[in-house]
């Protein structure tokens, strides 16, 4: 077995066009992303090791946020999971697989945590 890497961002607050319902389409829903991709990495990173023996963890937060089509309406949250997948995918060939973990902040009513998890591995 490969020596592999997980990226991790944990927690990230992003307001996204996503709902079926009348009270949710229209205005951006609160929702709380974390992701995970696993990365190929080299055989040992050493201390003057350059960032491009990885991949930078930003490139994580920049496909939650920035890489997110502006005006578009997710009408499922696993569609918005899948698109974030999709933009890691594309960026960079050593990432193996992706795990993207929503919750949708506004349907909470005590403190629960609502929300989908999907993990998909490059084809």
């Amino acid at each position: 077995m490969a020596d592999s890497l997980i990226l991790e961002i944990a927690d990230l607050e992003v307001d996204v066009l996503t709902g079926i319902y009348s009270e949710e389409t229209g205005q951006p829903q609160p929702l709380r992303i974390s992701i995970s991709a696993r990365v190929t990495v080299p055989e040992r990173f050493l201390p003057d090791t350059p960032l491009s023996a990885s991949k930078n963890y930003m490139d994580l937060k920049f496909a939650a946020t920035e890489a997110l089509p502006p005006g578009v309406h997710f009408t499922l949250i696993e569609a918005l999971a899948d698109h974030i997948c999709e933009t890691l995918f594309i960026s960079d060939s050593r990432v193996e697989s992706v795990t993207v973990k929503i919750i949708k902040l506004a349907i909470s009513e005590k403190g629960e945590a609502i929300g989908m998890t999907l993990t998909r591995d490059r084809r």
